[in-house]
């Protein structure tokens, strides 16, 4: 009879454990915990590659048009928007098109995360970014595939610092 009992009793399992970034800003915790929960991304260095790219293009500001103007989606004209500065006509249309059909707004981070990763970009290189064990540099290989900068800038001294910030919690 209280073995019937017990059994019926649903316990939540805690959270696994996920990389945290204690001392990042809102945006970047928020950027960090998505990535994470909606990808099979695990890999310290990848994470904090794809951070570190994601700071270059955009200081996590995302309604940033190449150029330092702060704009909605819209209102950006020429060169790169957003997160990571899609640039090309077809990447910064895909990203309105993509908000438009799933009741989003572009120039939002949730808007702007979820289009990015299920861009065709990020999907052809989200096998390099879910390996385990390499380092910064084999990452930032994929994160050039899938951003195609120009500028290589503090990218990945940005990358390098967030494998400092990140704890396993």
């Amino acid at each position: 009879m209280i073995f019937e009992f017990l059994s019926a009793i649903t316990v939540a399992s805690p959270p696994s454990p996920t990389w945290k970034c204690p001392t990042c800003s809102p945006t970047e915790k928020i950027t960090l915990a998505f990535i994470q929960e909606k990808t099979n991304i695990q890999d310290k260095n990848a994470l904090a590659t794809i951070m570190g790219n994601i700071k270059q293009e955009s200081q996590f500001k995302t309604n940033i048009c190449e150029g330092g103007a702060r704009v909605p989606y819209r209102g950006c004209h020429s060169g790169g928007y957003g997160l990571i500065q899609w640039t090309t006509t077809g990447r910064y249309n895909g990203l309105g098109y993509f908000c438009k059909k799933y009741d989003c707004d572009p120039s939002s981070l949730t808007g702007q995360l979820r289009y990015m990763i299920n861009e065709n970009q990020f999907q052809q290189n989200l096998p390099y970014f879910e390996g385990v064990g390499m380092t910064v540099r084999y990452y930032m290989n994929a994160a050039y595939s899938w951003l195609g900068w120009g500028i290589h800038g503090a990218r990945t001294n940005y990358a390098y610092d967030y494998t400092k910030k990140f704890i396993f919690a």
